[in-house]
């Protein structure tokens, strides 16, 4: 059975989205998006800069205040929480991975102790059960367990994407948000770390809303594919039937890419 079937036979989604809007003064940062993320389930947003995908992303994560809408997490109003009930979410079932890595890793701190954080935050104490666990992690993400006393700072950035991601998933989200987490990166590294990415996702079951301005990204990565142009959803379906059979002229102006995102 392929993850689609299985999407098909679930009934509730895990993330609810439902007219989310979110205004700078007069310009428009996201306008009335709504979709459903189910479990397992990876939706990818594409469209050129200032097409609004980032802020969606920032105001789905809760690091941005939404105008109107409602997000709806594992049947929850997530806008109706307490800023505690946010916070401890986001230690424990969602994960944010930042374009840049630093945004995401505390350079002054050793990878071991990156990923080790994590853990306590969740009520870890056992400092030889966190180190063999943050050990493990440096290894399923290609990072030697010789590297795990140095700095993230002494790491490529390649290296350093690999880290932040162990340090999100070392807990076992249920969701996580990525924003464009191979930008910047040279080509051959972009396709180990998508690789790596396509292996977690599937062992781990994650639900992923994956922010990217690269194509090529969401059709390895990507279920499901929503493409924004000027803060508004222009279209959206499935990723292989949005990206071989575009409907909407801006989508097949990006797949043509003329427009450059």
């Amino acid at each position: 059975m392929t993850i689609m079937d299985r999407i098909a036979t679930t009934h509730e989604p895990l993330l609810r989205v439902d007219g989310l809007t979110k205004h700078y003064g007069p310009r428009i940062g996201c306008a009335d998006v709504s979709f459903d993320l189910y479990p397992g389930e990876v939706l990818g947003i594409v469209g050129e800069s200032g097409s609004g995908k980032s802020t969606l992303l920032s105001c789905l994560a809760g690091h941005q205040h939404t105008d109107t809408g409602r997000i709806a997490y594992d049947g929850r109003d997530v806008l109706a929480m307490s800023e505690t009930e946010r916070r401890r979410l986001g230690r424990t079932d969602w994960a944010y991975v930042h374009q840049n890595p630093r945004d995401g890793l505390r350079m002054g701190v050793s990878a071991g102790g990156n990923v080790g954080e994590r853990l306590m935050a969740v009520g870890a104490r056992h400092y030889g059960d966190i180190r063999s666990k943050a050990a493990d992690w440096l290894g399923r993400v290609e990072i030697a367990s010789d590297r795990i006393d140095d700095r993230p700072s002494a790491f490529s950035g390649g290296m350093q994407q690999r880290l932040q991601i162990a340090r999100n998933l070392v807990t076992s989200p249920r969701l996580v948000f990525m924003d464009e987490p191979t930008g910047g990166l040279d080509v051959s590294v972009q396709a180990r770390l998508l690789d790596l990415l396509r292996g977690l996702v599937r062992d781990l079951g994650l639900s992923v809303v994956i922010v990217t301005h690269d194509l090529a990204v969401v059709r390895l990565l990507a279920h499901r594919l929503m493409v924004m142009k000027a803060g508004k959803v222009v279209e959206q379906g499935l990723t292989d039937q949005v990206l071989d059979d575009p409907q909407h002229a801006y989508t097949q102006l990006l797949v043509s890419s003329i427009l450059q995102v």
